[in-house]
């Protein structure tokens, strides 16, 4: 595959850099433009080359580092630079998320004219080995040898050439060289473009999305890959809702614990779960007591997935509605609310939440408190929806994207008369600019 075309690099020049944007990168200005640097990190004088030009702002790499910040680390991982999985392996780990917290503050004030009353101590754990999912790319690449297995290169879409991965499970990172083997000696190795992990406690799938079916010859290597370092794997021949197990078909119950609340949730690996299992536990018992449920409660969980908030709001003794624009998982949340002695405080429906209306969110019945959980894209047409009276007294919003939160609190704040008590981050993503948020609304 081709990179992105871009400009080709420019000569050096020095620049301060003032700042970090809301994905990581250092910003500097010269001869009043704005420029964006990759690798440079605030209070540092860099030597940056250009990539790309607009009339408003470049973008550009650092290519040396005259003044460092006190703040920067030596990258664990050797690939950093190179791999585009992680962006701010060079800035210690406080100091990432007090970056997180602060892109957040800003999205507040710029894009919502919005202020918490006070923040929340910021949520994180451990940084290095943390990711129970993830998306690889395949390719064959005969100029580099065969095949690689890995996220994409920086900027691009070629597929770093990577053995280890320092942000993985650390027995999955282990298995990208022995992926790559495995791979390179099937008869379809110019036709399988995805592998995809999904870690449960006791269960790692590694999903093969295969364009062509496997020969007998693939089935029993593949088969005794698994056997050897103890995973299953599924094949996806189409979409998501086309995987199935492969082998070994005896294999434990993939599925994640929230202990605090005596739960256990199954899932299927193509299903959306969090990437950070212990982030998600802080995450959800946070939520919970900002949300204060109590028995006798009617409480909506909107963009529910499998359960993750709704069964920890029941197991508290609250009836909760939970609605979900995903049909599977919808049927996944009921059977998790069955499974766990929930279905008499659990309801589940289907509905597309990103088309609600002031008469669609009337018909659902009133609701004492609502916790949303939306996607990137946020949930706008539901805020705007919720009634002048009578409306939920209070609102736990979890965000995976700070504009879209800061957005939707300003319809929240000027118009639907709420104030916004509280907010922080939860690293939910470390050494990447990703930034996972929790805020807390009350009228």
């Amino acid at each position: 595959m081709r990179r992105d075309r871009q400009s080709k690099p420019e000569a050096e020049s020095e620049l301060l850099i003032e700042s970090l944007d809301h994905e990581g990168k250092g910003i500097g200005h010269r001869d009043g433009k704005t420029i964006f640097v990759d690798g440079a990190l605030p209070g540092e004088v860099v030597m940056a080359s250009s990539y790309r030009k607009k009339p408003d702002f470049e973008q550009a790499q650092a290519t040396r580092i005259l003044k460092s910040s006190p703040f920067r680390v030596t990258p664990q991982c050797v690939w950093f630079g190179v791999c585009g999985g992680c962006t701010h392996q060079h800035l210690d780990e406080a100091a990432q998320v007090a970056a997180k917290q602060r892109v957040l503050e800003d999205c507040f004030k710029h894009i919502g004219k919005v202020q918490p009353e006070t923040i929340l101590p910021p949520i994180h754990g451990p940084t290095w080995g943390y990711r129970t999912r993830a998306r690889l790319s395949v390719r064959n690449v005969a100029k580099k040898g065969g095949v690689l297995v890995g996220f994409h290169e920086r900027r691009s879409s070629f597929v770093a050439d990577m053995t280890s991965c320092e942000v993985l499970l650390p027995h999955i990172s282990a298995l990208l060289p022995k992926l790559r083997a495995l791979v390179e000696s099937l008869s379809i190795r110019d036709r399988l473009p995805q592998i995809e992990l999904a870690a449960g406690e006791t269960l790692s799938v590694l999903v093969l999305r295969i364009m062509d079916p496997l020969t007998p010859e693939d089935e029993d290597k593949v088969r005794a890959f698994a056997d050897r370092h103890g995973i299953q794997f599924w094949l996806q021949p189409k979409g998501p809702d086309t995987a199935y197990p492969f082998h070994p078909l005896d294999a434990p119950e993939l599925a994640y614990s929230l202990p605090e609340f005596n739960l256990r949730m199954p899932f299927r690996p193509t299903e959306f779960t969090q990437v950070n299992h212990g982030i998600n536990r802080i995450l959800i018992r946070c939520a919970m007591r900002l949300l204060e449920c109590r028995a006798g409660e009617r409480v909506a969980d909107f963009f529910c997935g499998l359960g993750n908030f709704s069964l920890p709001i029941a197991r508290g003794g609250a009836d909760v509605v939970g609605i979900e624009g995903s049909e599977g998982l919808v049927a996944r949340a009921i059977e998790n609310a069955a499974r766990n002695g929930l279905s008499e405080r659990c309801e589940f429906r289907v509905a597309n939440l990103f088309e609600m209306t002031p008469e669609r969110y009337a018909e659902l019945g009133g609701f004492d408190k609502l916790l949303i959980d939306p996607p990137r894209d946020g949930a706008i047409e539901l805020v705007k929806s919720l009634p002048d009276s009578g409306a939920p007294h209070r609102i736990v919003y979890v965000s995976c994207s700070p504009a879209t939160l800061a957005r939707d609190s300003a319809v929240l704040v000027h118009q639907k008369g709420y104030r916004l008590k509280t907010a922080g981050v939860a690293n939910m993503f470390p050494h990447t600019a990703h930034v996972e948020s929790i805020a807390l609304f009350e009228r």
